[in-house]
């Protein structure tokens, strides 16, 4: 009997359409997925030529400058998009309508709304769907959520959350799609703080409430020169560039999230720490695979914090490495991610999060523009009602 198979149709080749085009070849070997049911078959770009290029060097097997031909060639199972953000609804609905399973990279829309349409058409049309939130993939973030299930620093009463990067920090540098509402929405927030809204919510609870503010600090950047123009003029910036946030979480904790992408030497400044009744925990994505664990018990002269190098005792390490402490990177958690995705599609497995969780990062995100408004506390709907 011939195996199922998950034949993938990848739409953008930038930095995140890179980074799945290597976690598809690192899970299969990570997790003995077999070469035959899964095929990374074709890439779309915004030309041809660059398409053709792009699948040249990621392995895919075919290319086309149109991702519309994509979605409807009959050999593809998945579209993945790697598009930017204001493509993700389109090509989203378009590949729903032709029946495809679609994995999309954060965040799923622009806005709440869009999110809400997405979702309840990928429902209605009975096809599988995840969003690229990877970091909760990650063997530390999955142990961490093991500690605090099973009690072991008591209940959660605060998390704080920062995701700092200084991608942008440099105010010289040209002004891009990234800083345009229209094709960016906002700007740390959607870029970075919903992966830290995805976590918090994943690792304590539903956010029922928050205070928030936005900033941006700088308010103009150089357009890019044109040939016949020597001295080229400035863009206006639309969205943010840091975002700060107060939270209610439906257990009763509180937390505390900041972002920002002007943010001098923080590279991929991904960090939490979790207090609980009984301890707690610290974690920094820049020392990927360590964990700083407190436990309020034994003989006070001797308690500390714990560092844990996570090994193969720890969720999915040891499908990377046999020997414990030796890290595993940013890529390995997108071969994670790849995993769900093919046992949600060739074995019928449940998969998060999908467009519904995702939708409710969005509402959150929505929710910290309503605040800056009103400024004021706001009220957050709850649309995800099956957190993990």
């Amino acid at each position: 009997m011939t195996k199922k198979q998950m034949r993938v149709g990848l739409v953008g080749s930038g930095y995140m359409g890179k980074a799945h085009a290597i976690a598809y070849r690192n899970a299969m070997a990570a997790f003995a997925i077999p070469h035959s049911q899964l095929h990374c078959e074709m890439l779309a770009d915004a030309t041809a030529e660059l398409a053709k290029a792009k699948a040249l060097e990621l392995g895919f097997n075919r290319s086309t400058g149109d991702w519309k031909a994509l979605i409807n060639d009959v050999d593809i199972d998945v579209v993945d998009i790697c598009a930017p953000n204001f493509l993700h609804k389109e090509i989203a609905l378009a590949a729903i309508s032709a029946g495809k399973h679609v994995y999309s990279e954060k965040p799923l829309a622009l806005n709440a709304a869009d999110a809400k349409e997405m979702t309840e058409a990928a429902e209605k049309a009975g096809v599988k769907t995840l969003v690229g939130f990877n970091y909760i993939k990650n063997p530390t973030v999955q142990f961490a959520k093991q500690l605090i299930a099973r009690g072991d620093i008591g209940e959660v009463v605060h998390f704080r959350g920062v995701f700092n990067e200084d991608y942008l920090a440099d105010a010289n540098l040209p002004f891009s799609w990234r800083l345009q509402k229209q094709f960016a929405g906002t700007g740390a927030l959607n870029d970075l703080a919903s992966h830290l809204v995805q976590l918090a919510t994943h690792l304590v609870a539903p956010i029922t409430s928050l205070c928030a503010d936005l900033k941006i600090v700088h308010q103009q950047r150089p357009l890019a020169p044109t040939l016949d123009d020597s001295k080229p003029g400035v863009g206006e910036v639309e969205n943010d560039d840091q975002a700060h946030m107060m939270v209610r979480f439906a257990n009763g904790a509180q937390g505390t999230l900041e972002a920002s992408r002007i943010a001098w030497g923080r590279k991929n400044g991904l960090s939490f720490e979790i207090t609980g009744t009984k301890g707690s925990l610290i974690f920094d994505q820049e020392t990927l695979s360590e964990l700083s664990l407190y436990i309020a018990e034994g003989n006070p002269q001797t308690q500390g914090f714990k560092r844990i190098l996570v090994g193969p005792e720890h969720p999915d390490y040891q499908a990377f490495c046999v020997s414990a402490g030796h890290g595993l990177g940013f890529n390995d958690m997108k071969a994670v991610e790849i995993r769900d995705l093919f046992q949600g599609i060739v074995n019928d497995a449940p998969l998060w999060p999908d467009f519904r969780a995702a939708t409710q990062v969005n509402i959150i995100l929505d929710s910290v523009v309503e605040s800056v408004d009103k400024k004021a506390w706001v009220e957050v709907e709850q649309y995800d009602g099956d957190q993990k």
